[in-house]
């Protein structure tokens, strides 16, 4: 198919892509709109109602498409088996890896659309022969950390339209545009189906008799306390145990099969290796074996220097300059250098 003025845009109501709408269609381009129909709280559907809206007032088409079941099958049930699992899931980056980006290519390329949009906060930069992701503009809106796994079929269609803009300039844009619901809409916050609270949407998906109290130990296995249940618990987590013990401790290993959350202090979590699986590298020459790589657990922190190398299993060996705490398996890494997304993968425990 070849490169055409159209454009796919990924709208879900909310600010960022109804303003990405906005500058489209004033840069030139033919702007088709659409919602996915991914999980609805209580069965609210006012964001279709808002899209739908913006795109009439822009005289654009719009297309609702309904993935709920495959957003629960892709995303939802492997968020819960994650924590089954006594894992740090990564849903946000599984959806746009696996099931945003891929299903915007899949109907663009039905419809004859050459050019992918969202409402995104990065950029991209073509280094040699790859395109890369590289941070946006406003560093605390970037969302670079959960687009590593993008292969370079979605990478070269990509229009990022926010990528150059802070989050209050975007604002302004659409209160400029006479667009003031747009303007006013809130930040979401968190996982989607569950933003404040993941552990009662835990509750209220698994059998009850799958959670159940258990034991806070040492790193010697002594018993400290009773727990609510290890899939309430995170590597890495301080606060919220539930217990005063005068001094910080922090969970540093979770066993399902005993039910049992081993805590430590802080330095006890700290390592110097990790491994990756399902990994993603635009460029094999400029991520491994070099010494000047910078890998990220967290989004929009603890930026840490290693060096990686590619083992006969066919995981990548990451071997940190400097200690890191609280490295969790099924967390991702993503591998930077400067602003540049290099790739990443999934951490495996081990």
């Amino acid at each position: 198919m070849e490169s055409n003025r159209r454009v796919l845009l990924g709208m879900s109501g909310g600010t960022d892509s109804s303003v990405a709408a906005l500058l489209l269609q004033e840069a030139g381009y033919e702007v088709v709109g659409v919602t996915f129909r991914f999980y609805e709280r209580e069965g609210c559907t006012e964001y279709l109602d808002d899209a739908r809206d913006l795109c009439r007032r822009l005289a654009i088409s719009h297309i609702i498409s309904d993935q709920r079941e495959l957003f629960r099958s892709v995303v939802i049930d492997y968020f819960i088996r994650e924590y089954m699992d006594g894992h740090t899931p990564v849903p946000c980056t599984l959806c746009n890896n696996l099931l945003k980006w891929p299903l915007l290519r899949r109907l663009a390329d039905e419809m004859g659309i050459y050019h992918l949009a969202t409402g995104h906060y990065v950029r991209k930069q073509r280094i040699g022969e790859h395109w890369h992701i590289i941070d946006g503009a406003d560093p605390q809106k970037s969302q670079s950390f959960f687009l590593w796994g993008l292969p370079q079929e979605v990478l070269e269609r990509m229009l990022l339209p926010m990528g150059d803009l802070t989050k209050q300039r975007v604002r302004e844009i659409a209160r400029e545009r006479g667009f003031l619901k747009v303007a006013r809409k809130r930040d979401s916050l968190g996982v989607c189906f569950c933003p404040m609270d993941y552990r009662t949407f835990i509750r209220d998906n698994v059998p009850s008799e799958s959670i159940r109290k258990g034991k806070f130990v040492d790193e010697d296995g002594n018993f400290i306390a009773w727990h609510e249940g290890y899939p309430f618990y995170t590597i890495g987590q301080r606060r919220g145990l539930g217990i005063d013990l005068n001094r910080a401790v922090f969970v540093k290993e979770i066993i399902p099969s005993e039910n049992r959350v081993v805590l430590g202090d802080l330095k006890s979590l700290e390592r110097t290796q990790m491994r990756l699986k399902s990994w993603n590298i635009i460029n094999p020459s400029l991520l491994l074996g070099r010494d000047d790589v910078i890998v990220k657990i967290r989004y929009r922190k603890q930026s840490n220097r290693c060096t990686v190398t590619l083992l006969p299993d066919n995981t990548l060996q990451v071997c940190l300059h400097e200690p890191l705490a609280a490295i969790a398996a099924g967390q991702a890494a993503v591998f930077y250098r400067d602003d540049v997304v290099l790739g990443g993968g999934i951490i495996v425990e081990g």
